[in-house]
C-alpha cells in the first residue's frame, strides 16, 4: 500500500488503488493530449503524403513512440536505405533521453514489472510531468507514473491514427505543418515558467542552450547543451535548493540531478 503518495513498487495495489491513480494522473496529461492531438495528426498527414498507409502511422506510434524521430523517419523512408545513418541519426535525435533516464533512476527503482514500459514510454512531455509533479496524498506513485505514461502514449497513437486517416481522405498542403513540434516545446517551457516561482534553473537551461547553439550550430547543439545543463545544475544543486527553500518553493522528488539519482540507486 502507498503512504503519503509514495510508492514501494505498487505490484500489490488493488483495483481501487489503480483507479484512484488513473483519476489522479488524467488531469496532468490533458495539456499533453492537446499538444499531441496536433503534433500526432501532423505526423500522420505527412506520412500519408509520402504514400504510406495510415496503418504505418499507427505501428510507428505504438512501437517507436518518439515524436521527433518519427518525423525524421519520414525523410529516412524516402531516401536510399542506410542502416548506419539511421542508427546514428536516431542516437543523435534521442540522446537527451539518456539524461532523462538518469534523472528518474530513483523514482523508477521500485516500480517492479512496470519499469520496462515506463522506460520505453519516457518522452519529453512525460518526463516533464513526472519531474514536476508528486502524486496526491495516498495515491500509489508507481501506478500514477504508469498511467501518466500510458495515457500520453494512447493520445499519441490516437492522434497519429487520426492524422493518417484524415490525410488519406482529404488533400493537404503540408508546408510548414511540422512547426507544431517547436510550438509544443515552447508551450511546455512557458507553462513550467508560469507554474514556478523560482526561474533560476530555467534561465540556466536557456542560457546553456543558447551558448551551445552559438558554439556548435543548430545541427549539433542538443547533446552539449544537455550535458552543460546537467553539469551546472549538479554543481550548484545545493545553492539552488537553498534558494528555492528561501522563497518557499517546494522541490519535487523527481527534480534530482543525474549524479544524485545514480548514488541513490546504488545505495
Amino acid at each position: 500500500m502507498e503512504l503519503n503518495g509514495k510508492s514501494r513498487g505498487g505490484e500489490q495495489a488493488s483495483m481501487q488503488d489503480k483507479i484512484k491513480a488513473l483519476k489522479a494522473a488524467f488531469p496532468y496529461t490533458l495539456p499533453v493530449m492537446t499538444g499531441y492531438l496536433f503534433l500526432g495528426m501532423a505526423f500522420g498527414i505527412l506520412l500519408n503524403s509520402k504514400g504510406y498507409h495510415f496503418g504505418w502511422a499507427i505501428l510507428m506510434s505504438v512501437f517507436i513512440y518518439a515524436g521527433s524521430m518519427q518525423y525524421v523517419a519520414i525523410n529516412l523512408l524516402t531516401i536510399a536505405f542506410n542502416p548506419l545513418n539511421a542508427f546514428i541519426m536516431t542516437l543523435m535525435v534521442n540522446a537527451r533521453h539518456l539524461f532523462y533516464g538518469l534523472s528518474l533512476l530513483g523514482k523508477y527503482s521500485e516500480t517492479g514489472r512496470k519499469k520496462p514500459y515506463l522506460i520505453f514510454g519516457l518522452t519529453d512531455e512525460t518526463f516533464s510531468i513526472l519531474c514536476a509533479t508528486n502524486p496526491p496524498q495516498g495515491v500509489n506513485r508507481g501506478w500514477f507514473m504508469f498511467f501518466v505514461t500510458i495515457l500520453n502514449h494512447s493520445y499519441w497513437i490516437a492522434a497519429c491514427a487520426m492524422g493518417g486517416i484524415l490525410g488519406s481522405m482529404v488533400s493537404f498542403n503540408t508546408k510548414g505543418i511540422d512547426f507544431v513540434m517547436t510550438a509544443l516545446f515552447v508551450v511546455i517551457f512557458l507553462e513550467q515558467w508560469k507554474s514556478q516561482k523560482q526561474h533560476a534553473p530555467a534561465l540556466i537551461g536557456l542560457g546553456a542552450s543558447v551558448l551551445c547553439l552559438w558554439v556548435f550550430g543548430p545541427e549539433h547543439f542538443i547533446i552539449p547543451a544537455m550535458a552543460a545543463i546537467i553539469g551546472i545544475l549538479s554543481l550548484f544543486r545545493k545553492p539552488l535548493e537553498n534558494l528555492c527553500k528561501s522563497e518557499g518553493v517546494s522541490m519535487p522528488d523527481g527534480a534530482k540531478t543525474a549524479p544524485m539519482a545514480i548514488k541513490e540507486e546504488q545505495v
